[in-house]
């Protein structure tokens, strides 16, 4: 800002709207740390890390575009939370899996794992009737305890309380793994609707338990525009106009239950917030964030197409995906919004990251 001159010309609307900006920006300055939890929406490199490097996260082209290199994040570069950790001055957040020594934490870690639920593996039993499609449980509630089970590390120095009450948590995007799954296995949306009130009420568990620790300020997303994903596009397509958003082109049925999700998610929230009145809990709305994306034809030219796949009507196919042999990568990851069909790109996880930040898509606001 050094170089920024006002001068005698500035309106004084335009002067209200400057001093707004340096005051969010200076605000942005409040933790030491950002903790985050979720699914392959949010995992730096987890998951990667559990089956031995293993995973598509590691192939090129995964990684391209700011870190040169796949690093574990299913992206072509930067994810949410990292855009958020950056606003606070933080790097990129690092996958908690990746060291365990107090140097390695002073910035905070990443708990979140690919493929990861809200649900652990017997209450998914009990609320979809399905087997869990992984043996191991990487949970919401394992990832909590896997958080509990290195503040003692994380603390040294200092004590938890100053951790928790310095630190950013960001609890989610999760829950969206539950439904992958069912659609996978021909649920229906009315039945999954019944998954909910059990799915929203773990996120709900683990925001309590966060803040009976300490947390004092937490971020809680909901789900995504799943109706617009290149991968349901191809697996629900269909010659009914009626399927379809006439302004956005995504699937309505999905998108419609993605609302319904957030809708009780919000109402989960609200009740943490009677029980925890002294603690920030902030919505985060990336459904709200991502739908506005696809309105958006000039930064985005080709809202529903996957930057990164194989062929298919939306550069999409289950047999030949992001990085395997015979897929195409775009040379304009900037100009999508899917990154593989399934995931995001790093321009429609930073457009997204400023919605929440310094834009109307968080609530209350940042």
């Amino acid at each position: 800002m050094d170089s920024f001159k006002l001068s005698h010309a500035v309106t004084f609307p335009l002067f209200l709207v400057l001093l707004l900006y340096l005051y969010t920006v200076e605000s942005l300055c409040c933790f030491d740390r950002v903790f985050s939890f979720g699914d392959s929406m949010t995992d730096t490199g987890n998951a990667c890390r559990l089956v031995d490097g293993k995973c598509a996260a590691l192939k090129p082209p995964f990684g391209e575009t700011y870190f040169h290199q796949p690093n574990g994040r299913h992206s072509d570069g930067r994810l949410i939370v990292d855009f958020i950790a950056q606003a606070y001055g933080l790097p990129p957040i690092s996958p908690s899996m990746g060291g365990n020594t107090p140097e390695y934490f002073q910035n905070g870690a990443n708990f979140a794992v690919a493929a990861a639920r809200a649900l652990n593996n017997s209450a998914y039993r009990k609320v979809t009737g399905m087997d869990p499609p992984f043996p191991q449980d990487h949970s919401l509630r394992i990832q909590l305890q896997s958080f509990k089970d290195l503040l003692p590390i994380i603390s040294q120095g200092s004590s938890v309380n100053a951790v928790m009450s310095s630190s950013l948590f960001v609890v989610g995007e999760i829950g969206g793994v539950e439904y992958v799954f069912g659609l996978g296995s021909k649920k229906s949306v009315d039945e999954m609707k019944s998954w909910v009130p059990y799915i929203v009420a773990a996120i709900g568990s683990a925001v309590n338990d966060l803040i009976n620790l300490g947390a004092t300020t937490l971020i809680v997303p909901g789900n995504y525009a799943i109706g617009c994903a290149p991968s349901y596009m191809t697996q629900f397509r269909s010659n009914n106009n009626e399927d379809y958003d006439i302004k956005t082109g995504c699937l309505k049925s999905l998108n419609e239950f993605t609302v319904y999700h957030n809708t009780m998610l919000r109402k989960e929230l609200d009740k943490q917030k009677i029980t925890h009145p002294l603690a920030q809990i902030i919505y985060a709305d990336y459904y709200g964030a991502q739908s506005q994306l696809y309105l958006n034809k000039l930064d985005f030219p080709a809202p529903l197409y996957a930057c990164c796949g194989g062929p298919g009507p939306y550069n999409f196919s289950t047999t030949i995906q992001c990085g395997d042999k015979g897929s195409q990568s775009c040379p304009n990851p900037e100009n999508y919004i899917s990154w593989d069909g399934s995931h995001l790109t790093e321009a429609a996880n930073h457009a997204i990251a400023d919605g929440i930040l310094y834009g109307p898509f968080a609530i209350p606001p940042l």
